[in-house]
């Protein structure tokens, strides 16, 4: 059976932060691919990524040309509304019944997960790669018993790269030089994107 994670977020934009740390849930969980799968609405945002699906989606591809292990999807854009990781495991999970699914995120993340949309029924049906950080560790003590050994720690390195800060950097015309792949960095500047004077984007 094929071991595959799902490396999600809205990606708006990918950043090199995001390709190492698919890489080391990747390597840390013997994993087959890592499929990378921008949200169309994710559940936590109130608002529109400022990117709209195909941009994001595109300079996803741009950012992991070159990694035959590392896969570009369009799952939940093409689906549509919010993007519950609940409805989009069953759906994957009914269209690859030969595949042994992951989804990757930071380890900030785990002590959210009692949150999530359906996640008693999401434990058992996937596996989580949580990504410790220096200074980020999770106590598996206080998750419920039943999660307990669903949830596989993986170390990357401490990478203070977000988004938000690209996006602003961008607004205020300053350089993203090495903080995203240079293909990612053309493409924002053929677009336009993220720029203050740039046309809404939606």
């Amino acid at each position: 059976m094929r071991q595959i994670g799902i490396m999600g977020g809205t990606f708006n934009p990918i950043h090199l932060g995001h390709l190492v740390a698919a890489e080391c849930a990747r390597e840390a969980a013997n994993l087959d691919e890592v499929w990378f799968m921008p949200a169309h609405v994710p559940p936590h945002k109130t608002n529109h990524p400022q990117a709209d699906g195909k941009h994001r989606l595109e300079m996803t591809r741009l950012a992991i040309a070159g990694n035959p292990s590392f896969r570009a999807s369009d799952w939940e854009l093409a689906r549509g509304g919010v993007s519950y990781t609940y409805e989009t495991v069953i759906s994957l999970r009914a269209a690859y019944p030969d595949v042994s699914w992951h989804w990757i995120i930071g380890g900030d993340m785990v002590d959210y997960l009692p949150k999530w949309h359906r996640i008693d029924e999401l434990m058992r049906l996937i596996r989580f790669v949580g990504l410790h950080r220096p200074g980020i560790r999770w106590n598996e003590e206080k998750l419920p018993a039943a999660w307990r050994g669903r949830i596989l720690a993986a170390d990357m390195p401490q990478m203070d790269i977000s988004s938000t800060d690209i996006r602003e950097r961008r607004a205020a015309g300053r350089s993203i030089r090495y903080l995203v792949p240079e293909a990612v960095e053309h493409y924002m500047a053929r677009w336009g994107l993220y720029e203050s004077d740039a046309p809404a984007i939606d």
